[in-house]
């Protein structure tokens, strides 16, 4: 039975998130399960005279290839993709995963060989992106094992997540627009600024961002959306921070992270579950240890922790912070084979400060 929310979505992201055109070569990836979706926004591409291509999984062959793959075959990336990466005009990627705990057994060294292997693959997809020369787009379609690990229904947490994306608003673009233009405003105040302070229950952090770009998140890039973020300067990172959430990366769900911060490199890190492969992770590579990108989120439609970092980093009165690469539009230099966001909800009792003056008060934006 179709869901007509889909279809809406599935309208917002051809038209407004990808700008979809005629002759535009589009990639549409996803597990099985979303095929509603995935055929949605497929038939809108060709209604709009793109060349679309639909690449769908099968989630029981991940685990497959991390338990059975030798060395060369962890280290192989098909020239397809290399080909895709260098020629895609857009993309859109629908999470829909049908068990989100399917890699938690698998040696992280594995995963880190293959995340290095691809690395190059991922250089050219921010390299492109941030010339304007490629739009991409992650998005979501629920699924059971996204609404258990929400401790929702999937009615409750398809209600929860399509409110996020305000498809039910009689123009849910302009209403996006709307998002844009108070992203806007916060930007212009962060203009000129230089040092961030985080404090909270186990936080007191420092960031320094001066000279670097703010970006706007309005559901361009990600569906929904809802943050400005940038990256900090590689060297001037110091303190500590203690995440509210697991963070979940590569299947792996990492409980109690706690990161030491001196000049921009972690060089203290422990966890509450998971410790050895949130180590493992940051040894991926000399990036693993600094910060790629801040975030502040400002998605009031999401309540709470959803297990999904789409969602949870959007969550208004959140900040998050991801270890490794920096979106290269912001003007951050680290590199890395990974991006992983962990989130610090600030609404009891948390508090920025942006060269002193308040931003966020007890997860309330002050301005």
């Amino acid at each position: 039975m179709k869901d007509h929310r889909a279809e809406r979505l599935a309208d917002i992201l051809v038209d407004y998130s990808c700008e979809i055109g005629k002759d535009d070569l589009v990639l549409i990836r996803g597990s099985y399960v979303a095929e509603p979706l995935i055929l949605a926004i497929y038939r809108r591409c060709l209604q709009r005279g793109a060349h679309p291509a639909i690449r769908v999984s099968l989630p029981a062959a991940e685990p497959l290839f991390y338990r059975f793959a030798q060395q060369h075959q962890l280290e192989f990336v098909w020239d397809t993709d290399r080909w895709m990466m260098e020629n895609l005009d857009a993309s859109i990627y629908v999470i829909s995963d049908t068990n989100r705990r399917q890699l938690s057994r698998v040696d992280p060294e594995r995963q880190s060989i293959a995340r290095r292997a691809r690395k190059p693959l991922n250089d050219i997809y921010l390299r492109r992106a941030a010339a304007g020369e490629y739009r991409w787009n992650v998005t979501l379609f629920p699924t059971e094992a996204l609404a258990m690990d929400a401790d929702m229904s999937l009615e409750e947490y398809e209600d929860l997540y399509y409110g996020a994306c305000l498809v039910d608003a009689d123009d849910p673009v302009a209403e996006w627009k709307k998002v844009a233009e108070r992203h806007a405003a916060l930007i212009d105040w962060m203009q000129g600024r230089n040092e961030v302070h985080i404090t909270g229950e186990g936080t007191d952090l420092y960031l320094e961002v001066g000279g670097r770009t703010w970006l706007p998140a309005d559901g361009k890039e990600n569906f929904p959306d809802g943050e400005i973020f940038t990256a900090p300067i590689e060297t001037a990172t110091r303190g500590h921070v203690s995440f509210t959430y697991p963070a979940i990366y590569g299947g792996v769900a990492v409980e109690g992270i706690r990161l030491t911060f001196e000049g921009g490199r972690v060089v203290d890190a422990s966890a509450e579950r998971n410790e050895a492969f949130l180590l493992q992770t940051l040894d991926t590579d000399e990036g693993a240890r600094v910060l790629g990108e801040i975030g502040i989120g400002t998605n009031y439609g999401i309540p709470g922790f959803t297990g999904e970092i789409l969602l949870d980093e959007k969550i208004g009165g959140t900040v998050h912070l991801a270890v490794g690469t920096a979106y290269p539009e912001s003007g951050g230099r680290n590199g890395s084979a990974i991006h992983w966001d962990m989130v610090c909800d600030l609404r009891r009792g948390g508090r920025i400060t942006v060269d002193g003056d308040p931003l966020m008060e007890d997860g309330r934006l002050v301005l």
